[in-house]
């Protein structure tokens, strides 16, 4: 790589709430990272584990990481609080369980490098845990992905994009806020480049496993608000509402969302005409 190209900065925004014993592996594999000049911005979500005490110990040890506190307000809230702190011209967001390969940061730098116009930039991966093996990720266009997510929470984007859509949707503490985040980054013509290395570990533990009823309402009702928040992009690419509800799988799957509430409200607004 150029000089100059080598001197731009990423930031790696690192929420944490009760992670502080998978911290130091995740710090670690930034510092095995081939492109130097990247930040660390630890967010301390309200944790009351040992996160600040690990954090700071980091900080101590390399001038790249920085460590930030905050009251408790969720993953979308952390991360925003990250990137507004950042310095970098790209952001990667990694949460503070998962790691990355030597090579992601360099590899993605140069896909942008080679063609300005990519939007957004991310890898093959492969679980570990309590489940190893690869996690089959392929976007395939814009309308795909409003049927369902298939870029990991983990891409690199730039931070000018970040702030034209407003950040992360800090209304949503029940998972998939990186794909409602990529529903508006995005759109049908934006270019997403997967690089087609295994570079990303997304880490399976013992209670992502077993989601309770409870965890599983919440998701549904996830859904719901990403739905409706997003009802105009959904009619204009499916044909009109009708159509475009009636197309996403996890809607016609298990009838039994039918007897929630918000399901019944959902179905009768949107489906039933």
């Amino acid at each position: 790589m150029k000089e100059k190209e080598k001197q731009t900065i990423i930031s790696v925004i690192i929420p944490c709430y009760n992670q502080a014993g998978y911290l130091p592996e995740t710090l670690e594999s930034l510092f095995q990272q081939t492109y130097p000049y990247w930040e660390a911005i630890i967010v301390n979500d309200g944790s009351p584990d040992d996160t600040e005490k690990i954090a700071l110990e980091y900080v101590g040890k390399d001038q790249r990481v920085h460590y930030v506190y905050k009251e408790n307000g969720g993953l979308s809230s952390a991360r925003n609080k990250g990137i507004e702190c950042a310095r970098g011209e790209f952001i990667l967001p990694l949460d503070a369980d998962d790691i990355i390969k030597p090579e992601y940061i360099e590899k993605a730098l140069k896909a942008f490098e080679q063609n300005p116009q990519i939007k957004l930039v991310y890898c093959q991966a492969v679980f570990f845990g309590e489940i190893e093996g690869k996690w089959d990720l392929v976007y395939q266009g814009y309308k795909n992905l409003l049927v369902g997510n298939a870029i990991f929470c983990s891409s690199i984007y730039r931070k000018v994009d970040y702030l034209k859509v407003g950040g992360y949707d800090e209304n949503m503490r029940s998972g998939y806020e990186d794909w409602e985040f990529y529903i508006r980054l995005l759109d049908e013509d934006s270019i997403v480049f997967q690089i087609p290395l295994p570079l990303f570990n997304y880490r399976i533990k013992a209670n992502s496993m077993s989601a309770s009823a409870n965890q599983k309402d919440a998701r549904f009702k996830t859904q719901y608000y990403i739905y409706t928040k997003h009802l105009a992009i959904y009619s204009a690419y499916f044909n009109g509402v009708l159509d475009s509800l009636q197309e996403l799988t996890y809607l016609k799957k298990k009838r039994e969302r039918y007897n929630n509430k918000w399901y019944r409200r959902f179905y009768h607004k949107y489906i039933k005409k």
